[in-house]
């Protein structure tokens, strides 16, 4: 269910995409107690010049995370992912952390539905994981 998705007129190899990607999944993993294959991380490249800050053109560097996630974490747990993904944003793409800008929204669990369920609420990963067909839970836990 966490959807990452980073938006940016910055060039980003395929080698910091691999980078983020890790970074993100990890550190939601770990932030959020919850499972790896949940998490999904999207890019968008947008084309210089289209991106505003205030009314004036936003830096070349700038990247936006915008991260939905399951409601249901503390304050706390937010503002460590928050922190974190700047962070480690900023040093894998070489930039200041002042132009990586994250927002973390939250989602009702029962407002989502992926492989082909409707989300448990957080901490119910595992009897949810148990009530899927066995060949879709085996594809998951090799994610895990």
């Amino acid at each position: 269910m966490p959807t990452y998705t980073f938006s940016t007129a910055k060039d980003v190899t395929a080698e910091q995409r691999a980078k983020l990607v890790e970074s993100v999944t990890s550190i939601h993993q770990v932030e959020a107690s919850a499972p790896r294959y949940f998490v999904q991380v999207i890019f968008y490249k947008v084309e210089p010049g289209a991106m505003f800050i205030g009314g004036e053109p936003a830096s070349a560097n700038h990247v936006w995370v915008r991260a939905d996630i399951r409601a249901g974490r503390t304050n706390e747990q937010k503002s460590r992912i928050l922190r974190r993904i700047m962070q480690e944003t900023s040093e894998i793409l070489s930039i200041s952390e002042q132009d990586v800008w994250v927002y973390v929204s939250d989602i009702p669990a029962q407002g989502v539905l992926e492989f082909g369920s409707v989300l448990p609420e957080p901490g119910g990963e595992e009897q949810w994981l148990a009530s899927l067909p066995s060949p879709l839970r085996d594809k998951l836990m090799r994610s895990a």
